[in-house]
C-alpha cells in the first residue's frame, strides 16, 4: 500500500461480525482506525464522525426508502448528505417547474415572450440540472453511475434540447419554420431524476400489468372487428344514412371506428387488474430497506465480550438517531429505545437495530402537558362543584351528539326559503349555538392544546363559525342601512353555511376511517397524478405543433362571419361548428389540457376527433385514439385498481406489531394516553387510529 494513501476498499467493507483469519483481536472499527492513524493520520474521532454519518445515510435511505448504491469513502458521505438537502431538493423542482412552464410563453404561447428569453431561462434549466448531474456522478461509483438506464436518458435528453434549441434558433433566425421538437422531453426529466423514484414505480407498476391488459384488449379489439365485419354485411346494402344525410356502415374501416367509438362513449371498458405486480414491487422494496439497515449495523456495531453477538450500544444508537432525525424530542427519542431495547440491556442487536427505519416512520404527537390558564387566575371558580359539572357534561359523548343534531336541524334551515323572515333570524340562533360550543371547550381544554397544529377539526370549526359570523353581521349591515344585499357576501354565508355540515362526517366512526384512509393514501394518488400530467404534457406538445392553429375560438360579442365554423371553412356545417367546440383547441399548452381532460372524461370526445380530422387528415383519429388507449384504458384502469386495493389494504389491515409496542410502552411508562384518547375523542371527534402521544 503507497505510504499516506488508504484503500477505498477498506472503506467500502461491510463488516460481517466475523475475524478475518490473520486480522488482530480487535474491532473492525478499531482495525481502520488504526490503518487510517498509520498511514493518513486521521484522528480516531474523525473517522467516527465518517462512521456514524454513513450509518445515518443507510438508515435514512432506508426509512424513505432510497436505493441509491453510492461510494462510501469520507468525501462521498459527506457529498451524499449534501445531494439529499432539503434546500437543493427544492431548488431542483423550482427549475422542474419553470422549465415545464416555458410552454406558457413559447409558440404557441399564451403570453407571448421572445424566443431568446425563453431561450435563456431554459439554458439556465439545463445547466442546473447538469450540475445536479454531476454532483450525483460525485456520489455514486463510476461503473454504477454509467449502468444507470437513468443517468444515460438524462444525458440524452439535455443533450437532445440543446441541439433542438440550436437548431430552432438558427432556423428562427433566417426566418424558416421551426419545429421544438424536444419539448415533449422535458417531463422525462421528472421521471428520471433520483427524486422521482415514486413515479418511476408507477412506470414499472403500468409496464408489469401490460401484459394482463393487453390480452383483454386484444380481445376487446377482435369483437369489434367481427361485429364490424358482421355490420358490414348485413347492414352495408340497405342505404342506411347518418342525420346529415351521408351513408352509413358502407366501409368497413369506418365501421370498425363507429363501433368503438360506440363502446367507448357509452362506458370506457374496464378491465379488472389484480395487483401481484405492486406486492412484487413492495416486496423490493422491504429487501432493499432491510439491506441497508444491515450495513448500517455493521457500521456501528461492536463486541461487548469475546465470542457474543454483535451489538449496537444506547449511545451510538442515540447519536445515530441525532444524525438521521435532529427534530426528534428527547422524549420521543428515549421511547424509541425502550421498544428497541425492551429488556433495559445497554444495547440491541441486529434484529431490534433493524427496525429502527419503520419506528421513525411512526407518527408519534408529543404534547406537553399545561394547566388551564383559568386555574392559575381563579382557581377556586375553576374548582368548584358547577364547574367540574360543566366539564364532565362537555366531555361527554352526548355533548357531540347534541351538536351533530343541532348541525343536521341547521341543514334542514338552509334548504328552506331564505326570504322567510324566520328561517333568516335562525342562522343568528345557530351562530350562537356554535360560538357557545367553542367556547365552551376552550374553557374546558387548555386553548394551546385545542388549538394544536394536529387539531384539524377544532381548527376547521372555528374557522368557519367566525367566518360565518363575520359575512352575516356585514350582510346584515348593508341590508339595514341600503336595503340591498351583496350577492356576493350572500353566496360566501351560503357556502360557509353548507361547509359546517362537513363536520357531522367527523362524529361518525365509519365515515372517519374513510377519510382517514384515503388521507394516508393521498400520496400514491399524487404519484399517479404526476404520472398522467407527464403523459398530458407529451400530448400537448405534441397536439399543439400537429394542430395549433387549425381552430380558432371568438368571444361571444364577436361579429366575425368566421365564428359560425370556428376560423375554419373545412368545418362549416360539421357538428364540431354546431356544437361550439371551437374553445377545444391546441392554440396554447391550456387549453390543450382542457381538450385532454375532455377527452380523459369521454365527453364527446368523437366530436372532437372528427372536428380536428376534416382540417387536416384521417389519420389525425391515430393521436386521439392512442391517447384514449393509453390514458383512459390502460393509466385511469391502473389507477382505479391500485386506490382501491390500497383503499382496502389501509381499511383492513391491522396496527404493526411496531404500533402495538409503542402503545404497550407508552402505557407501561404512564404517558397518559388514555387522558389523550378522551382529549381526541371530545377536541377532534374521533379516537387516535395510528398516531400516539407521550403527554410530557
Amino acid at each position: 500500500m503507497p505510504p499516506g494513501r488508504l484503500l477505498g476498499e477498506v472503506f467500502r467493507a461491510c463488516p460481517t461480525g466475523r475475524r478475518p483469519r490473520g486480522r488482530p483481536r480487535t474491532r473492525w472499527r478499531d482495525y481502520i482506525s488504526r490503518l487510517a492513524w498509520e498511514r493518513l493520520g486521521v484522528p480516531p474521532d474523525e473517522l467516527e464522525e465518517v462512521d456514524f454519518n454513513l450509518a445515518a445515510i443507510y438508515v435514512s435511505d432506508a426509512q424513505y426508502n432510497r436505493n441509491v448504491y453510492f461510494d462510501t469513502l469520507p468525501q462521498a458521505v459527506r457529498l451524499y448528505m449534501l445531494y439529499n438537502h432539503w434546500a437543493l431538493k427544492v431548488l431542483l423542482y423550482f427549475f422542474m417547474l419553470v422549465n415545464l412552464s416555458l410552454a406558457i410563453f413559447e409558440d404557441p404561447a399564451v403570453y407571448p415572450l421572445p424566443i431568446w428569453a425563453t431561450m435563456l431561462v431554459e439554458i439556465l434549466c439545463l445547466l442546473i440540472f447538469t450540475i445536479r448531474l454531476i454532483h450525483y456522478a460525485k456520489v455514486i461509483l463510476r461503473d454504477k453511475f454509467w449502468k444507470d438506464p437513468k443517468n444515460i436518458c438524462i444525458i440524452v435528453i439535455l443533450t437532445l434540447t440543446l441541439v433542438d434549441m440550436i437548431i430552432y434558433g438558427a432556423l428562427k433566425a433566417a426566418n424558416y419554420y421551426g419545429v421544438r421538437w424536444s419539448r415533449v422531453l422535458r417531463p422525462l426529466l421528472l421521471v428520471n431524476v433520483t427524486e422521482g423514484r415514486q413515479l418511476r414505480r408507477a412506470f414499472r407498476s403500468i409496464r408489469n400489468a401490460l401484459p394482463q391488459i393487453f390480452y383483454v384488449f386484444m380481445l376487446f379489439m377482435f369483437s369489434i372487428l367481427i361485429f364490424s365485419l358482421m355490420a358490414l354485411k348485413l347492414l352495408g346494402k340497405r342505404g342506411l344514412t347518418n342525420i346529415n344525410g351521408t351513408p352509413y356502415f358502407t366501409s368497413y374501416l369506418e365501421i370498425m371506428f363507429d363501433l368503438y367509438v360506440l363502446v367507448t362513449t357509452a362506458n370506457s371498458p374496464d378491465i379488472s387488474i389484480h395487483l401481484c405486480t405492486f406486492h412484487e414491487e413492495v416486496r423490493q422494496l422491504v429487501r432493499a430497506k432491510r439491506h441497508k439497515m444491515v450495513r448500517a449495523f455493521g457500521v456501528l456495531q461492536e463486541q461487548r465480550e469475546e465470542g457474543g453477538e454483535p451489538v449496537v450500544t444506547q449511545a451510538s444508537w442515540n447519536q445515530l438517531v441525532r444524525l438521521v432525525q435532529p427534530n426528534l424530542s428527547n422524549a420521543h427519542r428515549e421511547l424509541l429505545w425502550s421498544v428497541s431495547d425492551d429488556k433495559n440491556q445497554g444495547a440491541i442487536g441486529k434484529v431490534a437495530f433493524v427496525q429502527l427505519a419503520d419506528l421513525l416512520n411512526i407518527e408519534i404527537i408529543t404534547i406537553k402537558s399545561r394547566p388551564h390558564p383559568l386555574q392559575s387566575l381563579c382557581p377556586s371558580l375553576y374548582q368548584s362543584a358547577p364547574s367540574k359539572l360543566l366539564c364532565q357534561l362537555v366531555q361527554h359523548r352526548a355533548f357531540v351528539m347534541v351538536y351533530d343534531l343541532i348541525i343536521l336541524v341547521n341543514a334542514v334551515f338552509i334548504g328552506l326559503d331564505e326570504e322567510n323572515p324566520m328561517i333568516a333570524n335562525s342562522e343568528w340562533v345557530f351562530l350562537a349555538l356554535y360560538i357557545l360550543e367553542i367556547l365552551l371547550k376552550l374553557y374546558v381544554f387548555e386553548p394551546r392544546v385545542f388549538f394544536s397544529k394536529h387539531s384539524f377539526w377544532n381548527w376547521f370549526d372555528t374557522i368557519i363559525v367566525i367566518s360565518a359570523l363575520i359575512a352575516t353581521i356585514i350582510n346584515s349591515v348593508m341590508k339595514s342601512s341600503s336595503h340591498f344585499s351583496s350577492r356576493q357576501i350572500l353566496d360566501i354565508v351560503f357556502i360557509l353555511r353548507v361547509l359546517r355540515l362537513i363536520r357531522v362526517v367527523d362524529s361518525i366512526k365509519r365515515f372517519r376511517i374513510i377519510i382517514n384512509t384515503l388521507i394516508r393514501i393521498g400520496p400514491a394518488i399524487l404519484t399517479f397524478g404526476q404520472l398522467i400530467i407527464v403523459v398530458y404534457y407529451i400530448f400537448a406538445m405534441v397536439g399543439m405543433e400537429l394542430f395549433k392553429g387549425k381552430v380558432t375560438f371568438y368571444e361571444q360579442s364577436s361579429t366575425n362571419l368566421a365564428k359560425a365554423y370556428c376560423g375554419n371553412p373545412l368545418l362549416n356545417g360539421t357538428d364540431f361548428a354546431k356544437l361550439n367546440y371551437c374553445k377545444n383547441n391546441f392554440n396554447n399548452v391550456v387549453s390543450s389540457f382542457i381538450l385532454l381532460v375532455e377527452l380523459t372524461v369521454v365527453n364527446q370526445w368523437h366530436d372532437i376527433l372528427y372536428g380536428f380530422a376534416t382540417v387536416t387528415h384521417i389519420s389525425a383519429r391515430i393521436f386521439f385514439v392512442l391517447f384514449h388507449i393509453i390514458v383512459v384504458i390502460v393509466i385511469l384502469n391502473i389507477f382505479v385498481a391500485f386506490v382501491l386495493e390500497a383503499f382496502f389494504v389501509e381499511y383492513s389491515v391491522d396496527k404493526s406489531d411496531l404500533q402495538t409496542s409503542l402503545e404497550r410502552k407508552i402505557e407501561e411508562l404512564e404517558l397518559a394516553v388514555a387522558q389523550y384518547v378522551t382529549l381526541q375523542r371530545v377536541v377532534s371527534g374521533g379516537p387516535i387510529e395510528s398516531n400516539h402521544m407521550t403527554n410530557i
